[in-house]
């Protein structure tokens, strides 16, 4: 998992930093586990924008991805690790002994041929799924569980990964990318390892084309808009703008947005960075 720099023969090429896509084993995706998906250009139901910067893009579709890991005592093979267009991680195509595949979120350091499994009494190996309360203090973990059997939901983007820290009866603690510390129940699992791509953070389009490829639309600064469409906007010349705040009016630069009486405020034993 590195990245090349291009030769500068064009403007657009001169600043790129791309990945080498080394780890890729396969580039036809499996037939079975993709659907389609629905683009939606930041429309809602009655066709009324509410997401700007949003459309176009290449055409793509939804790669199945098997993030429950509950296929428990029974061993799979790594067939291919593929390139994803819908998320920032590798994914692998992984063969079950009865013969049914399912994709995963790739860990760095997973090979083609390797054999994984999941569930009670699984060695903690990379790519192994198990319950947090089986787990050796210290391991590094992705795709962990908030609630028993609902699918990993945190630490699944490149190269992010949580440490499990400590447990106290019931619960586990885990430090979470974002360098918050939280409790989860041990009976929810996690996969041993980091996720894949981890130079994923240190690639550099080089112009804003392919940024149009992702479907994404040129962000407009408020502060070069008017004062009718932005609180920032309006001035005569490079005005400053004011209080940094949101275009509803929703200050921003370290205004906190979470709800002082969240339910799961109990679980978090340090906040966020």
């Amino acid at each position: 998992m590195a990245l090349r720099k291009i030769k500068p023969t064009t403007p657009g090429q001169r600043r790129k930093f791309i990945s080498t896509f080394d780890e890729i084993t396969c580039t036809t995706p499996e037939k079975s586990l993709m659907e389609p998906i629905k683009r939606s250009g930041g429309r809602n139901n009655r066709g009324k924008m509410t997401m700007r910067y949003i459309g176009g893009g290449h055409k793509k579709q939804y790669r199945i991805i098997d993030f429950k890991r509950d296929k428990d005592g029974m061993a799979a093979n790594v067939a291919t690790i593929e390139y994803d267009p819908n998320r920032s991680a590798r994914i692998a195509l992984v063969v079950y002994k009865d013969g049914e595949k399912r994709y995963i979120i790739a860990p760095n350091g997973l090979q083609v041929g390797q054999e994984i499994m999941s569930g009670k009494g699984v060695a903690p190996e990379v790519g192994n799924t198990l319950p947090l309360a089986e787990i050796p203090l210290g391991t590094v973990v992705h795709n962990i569980e908030l609630r028993p059997g609902q699918g990993g939901v945190m630490a699944r983007s490149a190269g992010s990964y949580g440490s499990l820290t400590s447990r106290e009866g019931k619960y586990a603690i885990i430090k979470l990318p974002s360098g918050e510390a939280r409790k989860i129940l041990v009976t929810c699992k996690a996969t041993i390892g980091t996720v894949s791509n981890s130079d994923h953070a240190l690639e550099i389009s080089g112009k804003a084309g392919r940024s149009r490829w992702l479907g994404r639309r040129p962000r407009v600064r408020g502060v070069a808009m008017n004062p009718v469409d932005h609180p920032m906007g309006g001035g005569e010349g490079k005005s400053s703008g004011g209080h940094p705040r949101s275009r509803k009016g929703l200050l921003a630069k370290g205004y906190k947005t979470r709800a002082k009486k969240k339910a799961s405020n109990k679980y978090i034993v340090e906040r966020r960075k």
